[in-house]
């Protein structure tokens, strides 16, 4: 995991061929004006997801993990309380995994907490369980999903 404000997102280019095309995404003039739902970057190497909306609770949420995305989760405004614990130390998955939507879900509590707050994003990596959307008041945000290849 990794987290930081989108200023030093140039730092991270080096990890992942198509973290450049993910930042530059997110560094647009009109991000907070795009509409809520799947946004075309670069074919099925990167795309956006917008999200808005009303938090979760934590209860009312599960961890997740993912085998061939990485996610890049930036808040544009709200607070995101984002919980984490490592894929290594997290028991079995609770439902039978969907290779084609990428994403595991596990019953386990958190280790850490982050609150990720506006211009701030939490970088994913498939080793990394995570438990996105927990705040007590209205998110947006924008999830970029790089593939890991």
């Amino acid at each position: 995991m990794i987290l930081d404000v989108l200023d030093n997102c140039d730092r991270y280019a080096a990890l992942n061929p198509h973290f450049t095309t993910a930042f530059a995404f997110l560094k647009r003039q009109d991000l907070a004006k795009l509409p809520e739902g799947q946004h075309e970057v670069d074919g099925d190497a990167v795309y956006a997801v917008v999200a808005k909306g009303p938090g979760r609770a934590p209860e009312d949420a599960r961890i997740e993990t993912h085998d061939h995305y990485i996610d890049i989760q930036y808040v544009i405004s709200g607070t995101d309380s984002m919980g984490w614990k490592a894929r290594k130390s997290l028991g079995a998955p609770t439902d039978a995994s969907d290779p084609r939507a990428d994403v595991a879900f596990y019953e386990d509590a958190p280790t850490i907490w982050t609150a990720v707050t506006p211009g701030m994003f939490a970088i994913y990596f498939p080793e990394d369980g995570h438990l996105p959307m927990i705040s007590d008041g209205e998110l947006h945000k924008v999830i970029m999903k790089v593939a890991v290849r």
